[in-house]
């Protein structure tokens, strides 16, 4: 497995969980209530940080446990990454539209920042997943 597959599984395992995380937080806190009346910006700011956090850890921890491993960055890799992140991008846009259409119409902030939120979690995931299968595969040819 090379350095960059390694940090797509990180990236990948690191953006589920904290978004579970967030999820599991919010359900706590709503205690029969409706979720947009749950104080969110807090939770959704710390989970977020803790997420670019606990990756950096991660990756720094790989990098210490297998101090040896070619981080050298070769053609294929720099394909692998270009084709994960225009598939993961997808998801950033359906969240701005959507968010701009939810603003537009009115609708709560709550829910506005959390559909941004999953989609930035989409996007990581789509990515990731695809980086992970063409490591494990091949390119496609077009």
């Amino acid at each position: 497995m090379t350095h960059d597959e390694k940090r797509a599984w990180i990236r990948l395992i690191v953006a589920v969980l904290g978004y579970s995380a967030y999820l599991a937080v919010l359900a706590s806190r709503a205690g029969g209530h409706p979720l947009s009346a749950v104080p969110y910006a807090g939770v959704l700011l710390w989970t977020v940080g803790a997420a670019i956090v606990a990756s950096i850890l991660a990756e720094i921890g790989m990098a210490v446990v297998v101090p040896g491993a070619s981080r050298a960055i070769d053609e294929h890799d720099r394909e692998i990454g270009r084709l994960g992140d225009h598939v993961g991008q997808s998801f950033v846009v359906i969240g701005a539209v959507a968010a701009m259409l939810m603003a537009m119409a009115g609708w709560d902030r709550f829910w506005i920042a959390n559909v941004i939120y999953l989609c930035f979690v989409l996007s990581a995931v789509l990515g990731g997943v695809t980086k992970v299968v063409v490591y494990r595969r091949s390119l496609p040819q077009w």
